[in-house]
């Protein structure tokens, strides 16, 4: 009998690239959590030491398969395939840099059944040193503040949403991809991931369409996870930030632009792009600072 048939059992989604400083942590506590019947692993073409990790942990633990990438097709397009190479009726999907506790799934899964099943979960992420995460609890971009002053990220409504933990469920429009809970059933009936997002705002467009499908999105405040995060990222700054720009683009196509002037589409374009274009000056220097012998 199939974890899809039992209707019990979490399977987690770890999608790595260069993963090697926290995979081996990772996985070691995905394999010790609760309900997690499955593991699937998605390698976009990892150069270090992470395909090594990766299946010395599959050679020990039959629930672990590997998935291996000839190239770098994204993260949208790995989570769906870790999807489609699994059956449990919940999926989770982990940053190969976010550390859950033995816990930390079976907790965020027994809230999404007391809200009734229909729900997309985020937990209270934090960093290596207890600071949290603001990007754990998110409203949708704002669009119109860009246009208002595209080089200044604190004008209109902020994207971090502030935490308010006399809620145990904090309900908010987008929580982060670091680590989110959701029923398969929910995944597939919104289509999955976008895999025309190669890096960043993919998270955000799946909440986004989880809530227009009749899903609450909400974080678990009493469920804490150490996210390390940005390893990956680090390695290549200018891509990250390039991709997280693309992103925001192709975000205000499918859900803004329709209902906005020609005008107002030219100037979002603008916007986003001149906000690139101030990254780019920190990018250069923090890849020199890195080269630098």
């Amino acid at each position: 009998m199939t974890a899809a048939t039992t209707g019990e059992g979490i399977v987690a989604i770890v999608v790595t690239y260069q993963s090697a400083g926290t995979i081996d942590d990772c996985l070691s506590r995905l394999r010790a959590a609760t309900g997690v019947v499955q593991i699937r692993v998605v390698d976009n073409d990892s150069r270090d030491a992470t395909l090594a990790i990766v299946q010395r942990h599959a050679a020990v633990d039959p629930r672990l398969r590997f998935i291996g990438n000839p190239d770098n097709p994204g993260f949208a397009v790995a989570c769906n395939q870790g999807a489609r190479d699994s059956d449990a009726p919940w999926l989770a999907f982990v940053n190969p840099d976010c550390l859950v506790g033995r816990d930390t799934l079976a907790r965020l899964l027994r809230h999404a059944r007391a809200a009734g099943g229909e729900v997309l979960l985020g937990a209270d992420l934090v960093d290596v040193a207890g600071v949290r995460d603001g990007a754990a609890r998110r409203n949708d971009p704002d669009f119109a503040a860009m246009l208002r002053g595209p080089l200044r990220s604190s004008s209109g409504r902020p994207l971090d949403v502030e935490v308010d933990d006399a809620q145990l469920l904090q309900q908010v429009e987008a929580v982060s991809g670091a680590l989110m809970l959701l029923p398969r059933m929910l995944f597939d009936r919104i289509g999955g991931f976008d895999e025309g997002y190669r890096l960043h705002v993919e998270d955000l467009d799946l909440c986004r369409r989880a809530r227009l499908a009749g899903a609450v999105v909400a974080v678990a405040n009493d469920v804490r996870v150490v996210h390390v995060r940005g390893v990956s990222s680090r390695s290549r700054p200018g891509f990250s930030e390039w991709h997280k720009h693309r992103g925001l683009w192709r975000y205000f196509r499918k859900f803004e632009a329709s209902r906005r002037s020609v005008m107002v589409r030219a100037g979002a374009w603008l916007a986003i792009w001149l906000h690139w274009a101030s990254r780019l000056p920190g990018i250069v220097f923090a890849a020199r600072e890195g080269s630098a012998p």
